[in-house]
């Protein structure tokens, strides 16, 4: 049985992702400052990944309670721009994500995952993306400082990865995570009112499959993958709102009817991802 930290396991994604590795024969511990969901399937340590110390011995072993950890899953984080005042964000999230990839590197943990992001994309998309749909293949272009901050942990993953190889160190970077009780909102969005992410999404389950998938993977060094759901949160083609909102943005390849403008193919081609769970198998009475 492989032994998986997540951190942030009690979280919206942390709860799926947790749940997903467990399902599968994880034997996971959950790392957090917030407490676990009730019969959450998991050991749980309450850490602050601000401090080295203590990353460092949750990725080692804490007492009596386990010792030597195979991968880490870090997904602990203030979650979005505006929670919080800026240089905090960046403060905690930055220093938290260097803390988790020295303390593996540290215990000799070379499979890491952690949460990247899709605004590293540009979101809100008040500059234009270069194309549609958007893929890891232009350079971050951070609109913020939370944004910022996953930008500069993708360079620090770079930079991990070229100390050692052999290590591997994948962002993954989720869209907009959804789950059931927010599909209930789906009816009510507006094309203008969701086009700062091209109207994406991910459902959890999906992302904790993305993350599993991750783990799993045979590759080496830093990688970036975005991870959406197949459709877009509209019922409106996926052309037609590019070209009403983005007029002056290309296609790059064509676009079949609701499918994302964040593009998964190299996550499908990579780590055989493959989404599930959409709004509209959720939702009684979508269209399909």
């Amino acid at each position: 049985m492989t032994r998986v930290v997540v951190t942030g396991g009690s979280g919206k994604l942390g709860r799926a992702v947790v749940a997903d590795l467990a399902a599968h024969g994880y034997e996971v511990v959950n790392v957090d400052v917030a407490p676990p969901p009730p019969g959450q399937p998991a050991l749980f340590t309450r850490v602050d990944l601000t401090d080295l110390g203590q990353v460092t011995e949750a990725l080692t072993g804490i007492d009596d309670r386990y010792q030597g950890v195979d991968a880490v899953v870090h997904l602990a984080a203030i979650p979005a721009p505006g929670l919080i005042p800026s240089g905090a964000t960046f403060a905690n999230n930055v220093v938290a994500t260097h803390h988790v990839f020295s303390a593996a590197r540290r215990a000799g943990i070379r499979n890491v995952v952690w949460a990247s992001s899709e605004t590293v994309l540009g979101l809100p998309f008040d500059t234009p993306p270069p194309y549609a749909p958007v893929d890891e293949e232009y350079p971050v272009r951070p609109e913020s400082t939370y944004s910022l901050g996953k930008a500069v942990e993708e360079e620090m993953a770079r930079h991990f990865t070229r100390w050692d190889p052999q290590a591997k160190l994948i962002g993954l970077r989720f869209s907009n995570v959804m789950v059931d009780e927010d599909y209930r909102e789906f009816p009510r969005f507006t094309a203008e009112g969701r086009r700062w992410n091209l109207w994406g999404y991910i459902d959890a389950r999906d992302g904790a499959q993305a993350v599993r998938l991750a783990l799993e993977s045979d590759l080496t060094g830093f990688e970036a993958f975005i991870i959406a759901a197949p459709d877009t949160v509209l019922d409106a083609p996926s052309a037609d709102l590019l070209a009403e909102h983005f007029p002056d943005v290309p296609l790059a390849r064509p676009v079949e009817g609701r499918e994302t403008l964040l593009s998964i193919d190299k996550a499908r081609r990579l780590l055989g991802y493959e989404p599930t769970h959409t709004w509209r198998s959720r939702l009684p009475g979508a269209q399909a």
